[in-house]
């Protein structure tokens, strides 16, 4: 355990899924790493908890499709240390509009990458999944080998414990109330907690989650547009029968549905019998005093379950419910950069992962990692994700759909 006092080579502040591979990163290569949680390791309070996930590469920001092809990898690489799975494969199918523009710049970003892919109209779509799925007339779905589950609070326990094996020092219901910089010889920034406890890094890492905007500007001013959302996630009863129809490991895959809302779904997994289907969406909160209730009407998502599930769903309502937040950035795209002013390089933060962060987990961890160590990274174009975006355009990068 940490002394307070104590000295490291970097600091990483808070324990989600991305603070935690960041602290597997450093530890990987040979770093003297501390990190801190706010609550209890694994808690329900924040973006990190849960029982799946949806892992997909069709992004109409062609930027991520990237990121997303080596998290593949990377979960399965640590899959392989750690000795059981987090990660489970399926295909993936996307459904909109024939002129949805989200849709058609998921198409180019498949041509950009010569990613195979089909794109396939009603009749292909009920062919094709044996009924399972209908679309209306004018839409098309784009069908690709890229989807998947990841098992978050495994995932997340997963690489603290990678982290731990390679020395990190983990601690828990440690919050940090304030980061300042060392003005002396050695440099570094002091991290304080608010038990009176303080920890001194080379460096330091902070992410966390819906937090972020509330420590960034206690830390250094800075006034980042990142919204705490709650978002609801709805599991509902396939109808008898159909079972096995909708289970992980044959050949229903995760799926995106753009129509009124953005509805996502998933393989039966976690629950047996039960489908997971949700909006990407939810409602401002406080991060620190949230309802804890349904603020979501589901109306619009009942209709998408009854209708592009084909009746073998029931609709009525769902039969299981779970609260989570967003961190919302303008354009839900990440925040990756320097704190700079006076910390330089010697704060990196990470946030505002909106809702589809996730399954990026150990890309970002990675690239977190590069930047705090090295102060630049590779495989990825940090431009779209810098604050000064929002200098430039309140509403961050420009985008038409």
């Amino acid at each position: 355990m940490a002394l307070s006092g104590e000295e490291f080579d970097v600091i990483v502040v808070g324990a989600g899924i991305m603070g935690s591979s960041t602290a597997y990163q450093l530890a990987k290569r040979g770093q003297k790493t501390l990190l801190l949680e706010q609550f209890d390791f694994l808690h329900h309070r924040g973006s990190s908890h849960g029982e799946s996930r949806i892992i997909r590469a069709t992004y109409p920001e062609d930027y991520y499709f990237p990121m997303v092809i080596e998290s593949y990898k990377l979960w399965e690489e640590a899959e392989s240390q750690i000795g059981y799975k987090v990660y489970f494969k399926a295909e993936h199918l996307d459904m909109g509009d024939s002129h949805n523009k989200y849709i058609r710049g998921i198409i180019q970003t498949c041509h950009k990458y010569s990613v195979s892919h089909q794109i396939l109209n009603r009749r292909q779509v009920a062919e094709k999944f044996s009924g399972r799925f209908d679309i209306p007339e004018n839409w098309i779905a784009v069908f690709t080998e890229y989807g998947g589950v990841i098992k978050p609070t495994k995932a997340v326990s997963m690489f603290q414990a990678l982290a731990f094996q390679r020395g990190a020092v983990l601690r828990d219901c440690m919050e940090v109330k304030d980061i300042k910089k060392d003005d002396g010889v050695k440099g570094g920034v002091w991290v304080h907690t608010s038990n009176g406890e303080k920890f001194w890094g080379k460096k330091c890492v902070v992410t966390v989650g819906a937090w972020t905007r509330k420590l960034i500007k206690k830390v250094n001013g800075v006034e980042l547009p990142i919204q705490p959302l709650e978002t609801m996630v709805c599991y509902w009863r396939i109808k008898e029968g159909n079972e096995g129809k909708y289970a992980i490991g044959g050949d229903f895959p995760t799926f995106t549905c753009h129509g009124e809302l953005f509805i996502y779904g998933t393989p039966s997994l976690e629950y047996p019998g039960l489908i997971k289907v949700a909006v990407h969406g939810g409602y401002p909160c406080d991060e620190d005093k949230r309802s804890w209730g349904p603020g979501m009407g589901l109306g619009s998502l009942k209709e998408t379950v009854e209708e592009r599930l084909s009746g073998m769903v029931d609709s009525g309502a769902p039969v299981a419910t779970q609260l989570c937040m967003y961190s919302m950035t303008p354009d839900e795209d990440f925040v990756i950069d320097f704190l700079g002013g006076e910390f330089g390089k010697d704060v990196v933060m990470g946030g505002g992962f909106s809702g589809h962060g996730f399954k990026m987990g150990p890309v970002v961890g990675r690239i977190l990692a590069d930047l705090v160590l090295t102060g630049e990274t590779k495989g990825v174009e940090l431009k779209h994700f810098r604050i000064q975006r929002f200098e430039e355009n309140p509403q961050g990068n420009v985008k038409d759909f």
